[in-house]
């Protein structure tokens, strides 16, 4: 499977790498496409890349190209994710996978129309450790599971991106994202209540995000997400029983279940890992392979849901992106 990486920064050098360090016979970074040809070609040489494009335009007609992998700003998703499925192009679009659920509705009916397969790119849902957590609630060693805590937090108030509302920032959907998902994967979608406070910048973008979801069984969860410190980046899961301890939400690093005594009671392996990445890279081709339009780990249904409920808490907030 070609890969084209739509984008020359960070993310997409995390995701070179990482396709660099896959089974070569399955997986090839094949082409870069950036705004700056000489962006391109540097990320091109760096990484080991076959090509590189001086424009998105130039990779995406290339028939070539299996699968392209958008690593932009979440502000820019939408239109290139249309650029990529009017040429016909399967789509892997980092999260967040849009701006808001209206262009995620767009988007999605737009590959439907096609025929053509998109996926949200948000690693934890395609990654061993999720199946883990699940197996663990759903097995009832905890007993009845009633509360969810989650933590992210990264010292990101100066980065661009997290500042400028053009570019949707804020920390709702850069980091907040990952509590969210912790939470619905261990609980599940139907959330009957959403409260939500911020701490906003003088630009008008959440900084510091306080979020309660409350489920119609009266599960609740208590999520925090920073953009202005470092947190633990832990996920504790709370049951009659004992209670789940998850180390590092955003790509868990320790699984550990306690009893109602606070005693360490088991650590659950987790498999040795390039990135992280490698997951969602082999999810697509799978799908791909079989012919489907969607991944089961991220279905667009999924995927929507967390669009509306992100659309729900910048609601609370009054928070609109210029765009909007």
């Amino acid at each position: 499977m070609n890969i084209g990486i739509l984008g020359a920064g960070h993310i997409a050098g995390k995701m070179a790498d990482t396709i660099a360090r896959m089974d070569r016979e399955k997986y090839c970074c094949y082409a870069v496409a950036s705004r700056s040809l000489e962006k391109a070609r540097s990320f091109a040489r760096r990484f080991g890349v076959a090509r590189a494009c001086g424009s998105y335009e130039e990779m995406l007609a290339d028939p070539a190209v299996d699968l392209v992998y958008i690593a932009t700003p979440h502000s820019h998703h939408a239109a290139q994710a249309e650029q990529c499925i009017a040429a016909g192009k399967p789509v892997l679009c980092e999260k967040a996978f849009t701006a808001t659920a209206a262009q995620a509705e767009g988007v999605l009916a737009r590959a439907r129309g096609r025929g053509i397969f998109i996926t949200e790119a948000i690693w934890t849902r395609y990654m061993p450790s999720r199946r883990v957590i699940r197996e663990i609630v759903d097995s009832g060693v905890l007993g009845r599971v009633h509360s969810i805590q989650a933590d992210i937090g990264y010292p990101l108030g100066v980065v661009r991106r997290i500042r400028e509302p053009d570019l949707a920032g804020g920390a709702l959907l850069d980091i907040g994202i990952y509590p969210i998902n912790f939470a619905l994967m261990a609980f599940g979608d139907g959330i009957d209540q959403v409260h939500a406070h911020a701490l906003m910048s003088p630009e008008g973008v959440d900084l510091v995000d306080s979020i309660t979801l409350v489920w119609p069984d009266g599960r609740l969860a208590s999520l925090h997400a920073t953009a202005l410190t470092p947190t633990g980046r832990m996920g504790y899961i709370y049951g009659e029983d004992g209670y789940l301890a998850v180390t590092n939400i955003n790509n868990p690093e320790r699984i550990v279940r306690y009893d109602r005594d606070h005693r360490p009671v088991e650590e659950y392996p987790l498999p040795v890992q390039i990135s992280g990445y490698e997951y969602e890279v082999e999810a697509c081709r799978l799908a791909l392979e079989r012919g489907d339009l969607e991944c089961p780990q991220m279905t667009h249904d999924q995927t929507l849901s967390v669009m509306r409920l992100m659309d729900a808490i910048r609601a609370r907030w009054g928070m609109r992106y210029p765009f909007e």
